[in-house]
């Protein structure tokens, strides 16, 4: 009822315009990410970075010996020995604060310093859960770009959407840049080269910028022709990790309207994965999507076929699939999206992992101080590694307190060049092989 509606008089002694005491929720992310890393602690007195190290095997033996040099004391074999590779693990620190003014904060329609803690902690779920995703999609879009600008005539240098992945390479087990002694093979277009070096440029113009993409040039030892330096052209990487997009396009650019994902899709996905010896977490992989690319599957002909007659199922009924093929489809709002500038194509990518795809690195040392807690110069509380702080109020009134959150550690995707063809038949030349991006319109 308006306020017009009661009588002239006494509209005065009614209050208008007033607040309802309590503050909604709004609305959330759903964060996934994080729960693929592989948790490990930190150790203080280390260091910022710390260097994993992983043993390969040996290569299977299918020869018999010869009868002949089977003599001296080594009977005639070759001492041998195992391959190792390494990942490096990198901590920083972040974190978040707001200031609560306990005396005039009563004076609001809440209790504001409980709303704080829970703001301050959803924002530090989300931030590690996209320091997650950015880590896996950073890592599993590298070595595998396309061309920008085209040629005007052969050249030794070709730009790209992004260098990422080009300009470290294997050797000795460890990762050095790329350069003439420590070369990588590409593709570019048609045909295949030898890369020798790349530099990113100084204003990023990548598209994948928000996913750890860096624009850039990358020289070639022989010069590119034009046709395979045109631009929309695929670059790809001896040791990319794999990309599947519907009707095999070749890269990001090429694909058109109806290039959506499918069942044929993910199975290709769960055996690439399956090739290479990947395991499983409990049973399936996981496939990170956001929501509208999972329905997708609802238009895929083979899953109508699957489903055909079964409409009284969950997956119709509720419009949702949790395990189907050997996958768990995980649907989450940090799924990344990319509209291209120039088409203005949008981009979705799923990514289905195995385990071990993330590791997350915890610092142990997080919320230790020499203050005595207890005597209430501060208060810290840990939960899922990362350290809630509510600071006593310093000011000359001791009305204003602080509350913050902070964490430090680092995600980093490990390599697995041991498992070669060599060691595993069916497995890929990839460094990277316990995910697989599936890149849809």
């Amino acid at each position: 009822m308006g306020i017009s509606n009661f009588p002239l008089a006494i509209q005065g002694a009614i209050q208008d315009n007033f607040l309802e005491k309590a503050l909604k929720e709004c609305l959330r992310s759903n964060i996934a990410f994080r729960s693929i890393a592989d948790r490990e602690k930190f150790s203080v007195g280390i260091g910022e970075t710390i260097t994993k190290t992983r043993a390969g095997l040996l290569v299977p033996v299918t020869t018999p010996l010869d009868p002949s040099t089977n003599v001296a004391l080594d009977n005639g074999l070759t001492p041998q020995s195992w391959t190792i590779e390494q990942y490096t693990l990198t901590i920083y620190a972040y974190g978040a604060t707001m200031d609560l003014n306990m005396e005039t904060s009563r004076v609001g329609i809440a209790e504001l310093f409980d709303e704080n803690n829970t703001k301050l902690v959803i924002q530090a779920k989300q931030s590690l859960d996209r320091l997650a995703r950015n880590a896996l999609y950073a890592t599993y879009l590298g070595a595998n770009s396309f061309v920008t600008t085209t040629l005007g005539a052969p050249a030794a240098s070709v730009h790209v959407d992004s260098v990422v992945g080009f300009e470290t390479v294997l050797a000795n087990g460890a990762m050095v840049s790329v350069s003439s002694s420590n070369p990588m093979t590409v593709t570019v277009g048609a045909d295949v080269y030898t890369l020798v070096g790349t530099a990113r440029d100084a204003t990023n113009t990548s598209t994948l910028a928000a996913f750890g993409g860096a624009s850039g040039t990358l020289t070639l030892s022989a010069p590119v022709s034009v046709a395979d330096g045109t631009a929309g052209n695929a670059v790809v990487s001896s040791v990319a990790p794999a990309i599947l997009r519907p009707n095999n396009r070749a890269s990001t650019q090429q694909l058109v309207a109806g290039d959506l994902l499918n069942i044929q899709l993910v199975l290709s996905t769960v055996a690439q994965l399956r090739d290479n010896n990947v395991p499983d977490i409990d049973g399936s992989y996981n496939c990170y999507l956001d929501n509208a690319t999972m329905l997708e599957l609802f238009n895929d002909q083979d899953f109508k076929m699957l489903y055909r007659g079964a409409y009284n199922s969950d997956e119709y009924k509720k419009g949702q699939v949790v395990e189907l093929l050997g996958v768990r489809f995980v649907p989450t709002n940090e799924a990344p999206q990319q509209t291209l500038a120039v088409t203005g194509k949008r981009i979705r990518r799923a990514i289905i992992c195995g385990k071990g795809a993330l590791i997350e690195g915890d610092y142990d040392g997080l919320g230790y101080s020499d203050l005595d807690t207890d005597k209430g110069q501060s208060v810290q509380r840990m939960s899922e590694e990362i350290c809630l702080v509510i600071r006593q109020p310093l000011d000359r009134f001791q009305e204003i307190i602080s509350q913050s959150w902070k964490w430090r550690g680092g995600f980093c995707v490990p390599t697995d060049v041991t498992a070669n063809p060599l060691v595993i038949p069916t497995a890929t030349n990839s460094y990277w092989k316990r995910a697989v991006v599936i890149e849809c319109l």
